[in-house]
């Protein structure tokens, strides 16, 4: 029996005539935001400069577990010293091998309007990854499904606000971990065609994805090592340890010329110090062990520094987000990102179990502090919920609200002769109104920003309506969404192609698991 088309439309069981639908919000078209503001400093320059030292110091001190031997064997005799999986590092070496390090980086797409720039003043903003659960529109909380990582592919390519795909946005545990990365590439590259993350779990899933993405960009392996066009997340086994995946993920991507962003997972109280300058001082040391191995691997490969240093309930152990402690060391860690002249990655993120004002507070401390960060990558920007361990349509919506409000706030204030208004002030004079002049009805469309949540008409007009609220909003427009999602346009020989390589990987059992 052949599989339904997981490009076509959502259907739901119901006309699709759009009755009883509410329309399609209009959105801006597909484009990065660019920090139109200085950054915030969090830290004093001579603060920075004392975690940079501090970091140093643990790297030459106390060093930082490399599991692999075949990574330690990379490692050169002048400048490090190795004693097992121990791995310590002289401070002039490090910063003399990072000084390869590009500062911008273009990730391409297979489809070229949506290649990303990395780096400097631009933005990218990415889904949800990795929730092992997903809560449906109607409450009900499981583990997640092809099905639910479907929905919320198809969500990433309706938003124009969502710039990637940031991984699995919700992992599909009904697939095998074996052919898993198989299955859900296929689906990436064909329900979207905006740029995609890979797990680094291990060397044979880099390769395979890696040649999943040439095939759907048309592209010669020679060519792909020169244009990165794929990504991967190295997180760091904090405190001080890099595991066998994560070092055979930046083997095997660096090598090759993709993105790498290194991301200590630094929860201060936990798996950090409880102190934000001792946090920060891990974080930044794992950060740099971890790009200085880029650099071993491939001078000049590219690489960005990722922060996500937050804090735990001190009574429950739970980590908490979109913290007053998270939000400080987003905005830190883009200043010792700039220190080194990489691209800076942060998140969206919280730890609500609901879609309630507790999930929305949250995630705008989280985004503020990413952009006021100068955030130049940001993962888990739609969907995140409850630390992490669920995924959410309607959350995803609400998210890009909050990122396109985000993407307008940046945009300059635009001053001259015709935004000055001069003519219009005196055509109204003192005691009127400028609903009606020439001024105003030239520009009122397209004017201020249009919500796609927020309601703002009077009680008595929203009372008639049947009282809406944002969260029934939330999942009424994720139902309109999907209803109305259009697969993006694939030569079919190259899909072909595609679905023969994954038919072919899949026959051969895909990646040897322990069960």
């Amino acid at each position: 029996m052949n599989e339904p088309d997981p490009t076509a439309p959502r259907r739901r069981g119901r006309d699709r005539s759009g009755a009883g639908r509410p329309k399609l919000p209009e959105q801006k078209p597909f484009r990065q935001p660019q920090m139109s503001y200085e950054p915030t400093r969090v830290l004093s320059d001579d603060h920075v400069e004392a975690i940079h030292l501090a970091s140093l110091r643990v790297l030459s001190d106390h060093g930082i577990d490399f599991l692999e031997a075949d990574a330690r064997a990379m490692l050169p005799k002048d400048g490090v010293r190795i004693d097992g999986a121990r791995v310590r590092f002289d401070p002039a070496f490090v910063m003399e091998t990072i000084r390869t390090c590009p500062s911008q980086i273009t990730l391409h797409s297979r489809n070229p309007g949506h290649s990303l720039q990395v780096g400097g003043r631009a933005m990218a903003f990415g889904s949800v990854a990795s929730p092992p659960n997903f809560v449906e529109l109607d409450g009900t909380r499981h583990a997640g499904t092809r099905d639910n990582f479907r929905d919320l592919l198809r969500l990433t390519q309706m938003f124009n606000i969502v710039h990637f795909v940031a991984g699995y946005p919700v992992e599909p545990v009904d697939l095998h971990s074996s052919i898993r990365h198989l299955e859900t590439t296929l689906d990436m590259l064909t329900m979207t065609d905006k740029p995609i993350h890979c797990y680094s779990l291990g060397r044979q899933r880099n390769i395979d994805v890696l040649e999943m993405v040439r095939i759907a960009r048309g592209r010669t392996q020679e060519q792909i090592d020169d244009e990165p066009s794929v990504f991967t997340i190295i997180n760091s086994s904090s405190p001080l340890r890099l595991d066998i995946p994560m070092l055979q993920g930046i083997m095997e991507y660096s090598k090759h010329g993709q993105l790498v962003i290194i991301t200590p997972f630094t929860l201060a109280g936990a798996m950090a110090p409880v102190t934000l300058a001792g946090a920060l001082s891990l974080q930044n040391a794992e950060a740099l062990a971890g790009m200085v191995f880029t650099q071993v691997v491939r001078p000049g490969a590219p690489v960005a520094y990722g922060g996500f240093t937050s804090n735990v309930d001190m009574q429950s152990g739970a980590p908490a987000f979109g913290t007053p402690e998270y939000m400080r060391t987003a905005m830190a860690g883009g200043q010792l990102a700039r220190r080194y002249g990489v691209p800076y990655r942060s998140s969206n993120v919280c730890a609500a179990n609901a879609l309630d004002a507790q999930a929305a507070y949250e995630s705008v401390f989280s985004l503020w502090g990413a952009v006021q960060g100068g955030v130049n990558f940001l993962m888990h920007g739609a969907g995140w919920m409850e630390g992490g361990l669920h995924a959410s349509l309607a959350k995803f919506v609400l998210d890009c609200d909050l990122m396109a409000m985000v993407a307008e706030y940046l945009e300059p204030i635009v001053v001259d002769a015709e935004t000055l208004a001069h003519e219009a002030i005196g055509e109204v004079g003192p005691g009127g109104h400028f609903f009606g002049v020439q001024h105003t009805q030239d520009r009122f469309r397209t004017a201020f920003y249009k919500p796609l949540i927020s309601d703002w008409r009077n009680f008595e007009s929203w009372a008639e309506a049947g009282s809406p609220t944002a969260d029934r909003r939330a999942r009424e427009l994720a139902e309109a969404f999907l209803a109305e999602y259009q697969a993006p346009e694939m030569d079919s020989a190259v899909r072909a192609e595609l679905e023969d390589f994954t038919r072919r990987r899949v026959a051969e059992g895909g990646v040897k698991t322990d069960f």
